[in-house]
């Protein structure tokens, strides 16, 4: 094990615990920084993981940190608070942001941590926490090729796809406009429920003559699941995130003075749907917001 790259990992949730995992999985040593929610942690610690007191010392004990929380305010906290990462980072140092951030903050926060010596990389995620677990994770990647090749072994334990989308900043923007298409289809696919439903259309024929044509997604597929079985298991992402993934996009058209009428109204929808108690639902339960708004039953059963 000398002869690996020591490894931190900030953020033990539901994605964090996977990637965790499989790193210590491949033989690296983890270090884990102390958490509120300790079962992730603990699990992480009787895996092998040892545990930091502050982003500081685990920067200190490290030489590649992976930042994998909810976006640049969670960020920019855990690298500039007293005792935070900024504090421990060392000449070489890699920090991997695996969160969904605002491209303007990623540049900043690279900037800073190369004024110290350090290198960044973004490298948010595609997929779910059930990919995290089984290390098939989908990644994008922005920043030095020649870091990026140095740090792929570890990208490697938790992602099968990892796809370089330019220089620094460049996979956050990927990661937002892919981010824009699959909300944006959520969106669409559960208002559309909700019209069928409230047009007296079966449910179940619905989604037989989606499923067999050129309308059909995986994201149809997954929300079709709560109309059909109340079951939204297939996409474990809350929609609160969601609002928040969206402002990001949008204020981001915005900066670079792109179009973006249609991300408008999507994000408004996610903010009436957090607005109304669904802010910590998962995104298919958009099924039901949509049906809650329309006053109409979009379940089958």
């Amino acid at each position: 094990m000398t002869d690996k790259q020591r490894v931190g990992l900030i953020g033990i949730g539901l994605m964090g615990h996977g990637i965790g995992k499989n790193i210590l999985k491949n033989g690296y040593a983890l270090t884990v920084l102390a958490h509120t929610n300790r079962k992730p942690v603990e699990s992480l610690i009787g895996l092998g993981a040892s545990e930091a007191s502050s982003a500081k010392e685990l920067a200190e004990d490290s030489d590649v940190v992976i930042l994998c929380v909810t976006g640049s305010p969670e960020v920019e906290n855990t690298l500039y608070r007293d005792g935070g990462l900024m504090e421990g980072i060392h000449n070489g140092m890699v920090v991997v942001d695996c969160s969904t951030a605002e491209p303007d903050s990623t540049l900043k926060v690279a900037a800073d941590i190369q004024s110290k010596g350090g290198r960044y990389v973004d490298a948010p995620m595609t997929r779910t926490p059930k990919e995290a677990e089984t290390g098939n994770l989908g990644l994008m990647t922005g920043g030095d090729e020649t870091t990026i090749a140095e740090i792929r072994p570890i990208l490697d334990c938790f992602s099968d796809t990892i796809i370089h989308a330019g220089g620094v900043g460049s996979a956050h923007k990927l990661k937002l406009i892919n981010n824009f298409l699959a909300l944006g289809t959520a969106a669409l696919v559960s208002e559309a429920i909700a019209a069928a439903a409230k047009g007296g259309v079966d449910i179940q024929a619905l989604n037989d003559i989606v499923v067999a044509g050129g309308a059909n997604s995986i994201m149809f597929e997954r929300l079709m699941r709560v109309a059909l079985d109340d079951d939204d298991s297939a996409l474990q992402f809350y929609i609160k995130n969601a609002q928040k993934d969206l402002r990001y996009y949008t204020t981001m058209t915005q900066n670079q003075s792109s179009t973006s009428f249609i991300a408008e109204s999507v994000h408004q929808s996610y903010i009436l749907a957090n607005n109304l108690g669904y802010g910590e639902k998962f995104v298919p339960r958009m099924v039901d917001f949509m049906g809650q708004i329309n006053d109409v039953k979009v379940r089958k059963q």
